[in-house]
């Protein structure tokens, strides 16, 4: 009795919209646990970056991940492999 009260479509379209809702929340706590990570911004940046994806989520998360400057970190390793000849030591 159930197949006729919840069909196969219908459970399709439910896991595909809580498996959305899903990704939508782990990025939205992505951004804000990289925002308080961040070692190149302080104080009121920090603030500002909070409240813009706590009160607007997905707008807010996806203008953070575009407008964010590149991980100091992360970017002089990247030079730093880059100018890795590639010679091994004897």
């Amino acid at each position: 009795m159930a197949a006729y009260v919840y069909p196969l479509l219908s459970v399709f379209w439910t896991m595909l919209i809580f498996t959305g809702l899903a990704i939508a929340f782990f990025f939205i706590v992505w951004c804000l646990v990289d925002n308080f990570r961040r070692r190149d911004h302080h104080g009121w940046a920090k603030f500002g970056w909070t409240v813009f994806i706590l009160f607007l989520p997905v707008l807010g998360a996806l203008v953070y991940i575009l407008a964010r400057p590149a991980d100091p970190l992360y970017a002089n390793a990247a030079v730093a492999y880059q100018g890795y000849g590639g010679t091994r030591a004897a």
